[in-house]
C-alpha cells in the first residue's frame, strides 16, 4: 500500500542553537548526565509549546462560538509525534541504550530517527512489507536502519518488540513498558492549553487511532485538576475512521471494555491511515479517559477527512493532513452543552 497521506512538509530539522546541544548530545565521549543535559534543553527548544489560536471563520462558518485549533504540525518533523519520540531518545539515552526500535507506518519512524541522531543513538525501524511512503527515504537520511517484515502493523509491532528483547535494545512501541512515558510526554499539551486559552476548555477533541494522544492529554487535565489547577475536567472527544478504530467503535456500542476489530474488515485508505487499526494500543486508556470526561466519539468518512483538510488550507491558510482533521470534524457536529474555550488537536501539517 502506498501512503499519500504522510507530511510532506516538515523541516526534520531544529534551530541552530539545539544543533549546537546536539554536539554534546551526541558525543559518547561526554559523560552521559551532561548528554541527558544537553538533550533535554534542546528538545525544550524545538519540541512542544505548539500553536493555539481561535478561528473566528470556523465560527462564523459553522456557527460557533471559541473554536480553537491547537496545530502539532508545528514540531520538527510535522507531527505530535515528535513529543513521545524525543522522549522516548531521553530515556534511551539516560538508561545507557545504544539503539532505539519500534515499528512504524510513516510519520512516527521520521520523528525517532531525528531524535536518535541528535541523541547519538542506533535507530532501528521496522516497517510492514506492504506499506511505501516517502517518508522511508527521511528516515535512511536520518541515519535510521530499515527492515521491512511481513505483516500487518499489530503484528509488526509485536515482532519489533520480541527484536528488541533479543538485542537488548530500547523499545519505543506503544503498549510496551514504555507507554507510560508516551502518556506523559503527551500530557504536556494540557498545561500548554491551560496556559494558552482565556478558561478551561469545555471540550478537547482529537484524533485517535492507537488512543495514546487522547489518554495522555487527559492524563495531564487529571494531573493538573488533582493538583488543584483547574477546577473542572474538560470533555473529551475522540474521532476517527467510520467502523475502523476499537476505541471509537466500543464506545458507540456502549462497551465499558476496548474491543478489537476483525482485521478482515479494515480496509484502508490513502487518507485512513493514520486513524485505523484492529487493536489500539491504548485504547483502554482513552475509552477510560471518554468515560471518566463524559465524552463522546464520532466516526468520520474520507470525504469529510478531505472537506475539512480542503477547507483549512483554502480558509484558514494551514496545510493539515486530511486524517489530522478528525477531532475537529467530530467537535463541530457533536455540538457544545456549555458555553467555553473548544479546542481541536490538528496532529500534522500536509
Amino acid at each position: 500500500m502506498t501512503l499519500r497521506d504522510a507530511v510532506r512538509t516538515a523541516s526534520n530539522s531544529v534551530s541552530k542553537a539545539s544543533r549546537e546541544l546536539a554536539t554534546l548530545s551526541a558525543d559518547d565521549t561526554v559523560p552521559r548526565p551532561e548528554r541527558v543535559d544537553a538533550f533535554r534543553k534542546l528538545t525544550a527548544r524545538d519540541v512542544g509549546d505548539t500553536w493555539l489560536r481561535r478561528s473566528r471563520g470556523i465560527e462564523r462558518d459553522f456557527d460557533r462560538e471559541g473554536v480553537y485549533l491547537k496545530f502539532e504540525g508545528d514540531n520538527p518533523t510535522g507531527t505530535q509525534k515528535d513529543r513521545i519520540a524525543f522522549a522516548h531518545a531521553e530515556d534511551a539515552l539516560r538508561r545507557g541504550a545504544s539503539t532505539v526500535s519500534f515499528a512504524t507506518c510513516g510519520n512516527y519512524g521520521v520523528a525517532v530517527a531525528l531524535a536518535a541522531r541528535l541523541a547519538g543513538v542506533r535507530c532501528m525501524i521496522y516497517v510492514p512489507a506492504g506499506y511505501h511512503t516517502k517518508r522511508l527515504a527521511e528516515m535512511e537520511a536520518l541515519g535510521a536502519t530499515i527492515y521491512r517484515p511481513v505483516g500487518t502493523y499489530e503484528e509488526i509491532v509485536a515482532y519489533s518488540t520480541t527484536e528488541s528483547i533479543r538485542h537488548g535494545w530500547y523499545d519505543a512501541n506503544p503498549g510496551t513498558t514504555n507507554s507510560a512515558l508516551q502518556l506523559r510526554a503527551y500530557s504536556a499539551i494540557a498545561d500548554e492549553l491551560i496556559a494558552q486559552l482565556p478558561a478551561v476548555p469545555v471540550t478537547v477533541a482529537v484524533p485517535v487511532s492507537n488512543g495514546t494522544l487522547l489518554a495522555g492529554i487527559f492524563q495531564g487535565f487529571q494531573r493538573l485538576h488533582a493538583a488543584g489547577r483547574i477546577e473542572r475536567l474538560p470533555r473529551m472527544v475522540a474521532s476517527s475512521s467510520t467502523h475502523k478504530n476499537p476505541i471509537v467503535t466500543s464506545f458507540l456500542w456502549g462497551s465499558p471494555k476496548c474491543l478489537d476489530l476483525d482485521p478482515a474488515k479494515i480496509t484502508e485508505t490513502d487518507v485512513n491511515e493514520p486513524l485505523i487499526n484492529w487493536h489500539s494500543f491504548d485504547g483502554q486508556e482513552a475509552l477510560d479517559a471518554l468515560y471518566a470526561s463524559g465524552g463522546g466519539a464520532r466516526h468520520v468518512s474520507d470525504a469529510k477527512l478531505r472537506k475539512m483538510s480542503t477547507y483549512l488550507r483554502e480558509k484558514e491558510a494551514l496545510q493539515v493532513l486530511p486524517a489530522s482533521t478528525a477531532g475537529l470534524i467530530a467537535l463541530l457536529e457533536l455540538g457544545a452543552d456549555e458555553q467555553g474555550p473548544q479546542v481541536a488537536v490538528l496532529t500534522a501539517k500536509r
